[in-house]
């Protein structure tokens, strides 16, 4: 008799990568890949936000589908999914601002609102929201809707603080760093790891975003003048370099699991 886990509709194994400090560094070098690289295609290239959003948009869902069908955690192609909702997820919100002049605080509160109620349906659906056991297909849909709606949202959490509120990118990359520590202390504490993950999941994406802006944006700004081409370059180099470490070595101390 089949088991559910076996069948064509339904992945093997989890689909998500073990929640380590690789996860986490290689999950920030994407959200700040997605900062440089659509304001590198959409400004440096020329390309336009809409232009780039419909290129990218197809990409990731051609990677989508790839990931759906595959039955394991493919980690190549689970960070390509990453690095891709990244640049999405920003010029999603990029377009919101600059294109319908709607407001950073009235956008972040829809993606809010929207991540809130992805939640809600996930749990009461699947009965948990936890990404150690996204096992199906219907799960996988569920947790990528949420990981593209925190890209959303933290671009336009990152972009309210940074530039709607004037703290800059130095003192923005510090604010979304001390949060991400105080929820880390949290975790360690305690408090629920599901909560805890997600909202880290969440924090990572403007901290990526102001860290990408600090290194990018012209000193005029507030930025160190490197460059979106060079910026991009670098971490996405930095990104190849985790991942291969990781299935080269997925038993050694900086990519196993931290013990609780």
């Amino acid at each position: 008799m089949n088991t559910p886990y076996l069948t064509r509709t339904m992945p093997a194994s989890n689909k998500v990568p073990e929640v380590t400090l690789a996860f986490w560094l290689i999950k920030i070098l994407s959200t700040t890949v997605g900062e440089t690289g659509a304001d590198f295609l959409a400004v440096n290239l020329g390309l336009g936000q809409g232009f780039t959003i419909l290129i990218m948009g197809v990409l990731l869902g051609a990677v989508w589908i790839a990931q759906l069908r595959s039955r394991d955690c493919v980690l190549w192609l689970y960070w390509l999914a990453v690095v891709l909702v990244s640049i999405v997820g920003t010029q999603i919100t990029d377009i919101m601002t600059d294109k319908l002049g709607i407001p950073l605080v009235l956008s972040a509160s829809v993606f809010a609102a929207l991540l809130v109620a992805i939640f809600g349906i996930w749990y009461r659906v699947e009965g948990t929201l936890s990404i150690h056991t996204i096992v199906t297909r219907q799960r996988e849909v569920f947790y990528w809707s949420a990981v593209l709606c925190t890209f959303a949202l933290g671009t336009a959490a990152g972009d309210l603080a940074t530039e709607a509120w004037g703290l800059g990118f130095t003192r923005g990359v510090l604010l979304f760093g001390t949060l991400i520590a105080i929820t880390y202390i949290g975790f360690r504490r305690g408090a629920n790891a599901v909560l805890t993950f997600w909202v880290a999941y969440v924090l990572t994406r403007p901290f990526g975003a102001s860290l990408g802006d600090l290194l990018t944006q012209s000193t005029n700004y507030g930025g160190l003048g490197l460059g979106a081409l060079w910026t991009s370059a670098l971490f996405l180099c930095a990104i190849v370099g985790l991942v291969a470490l990781c299935h080269l070595a997925p038993n050694s101390a900086f990519v196993s699991r931290t013990p609780k």
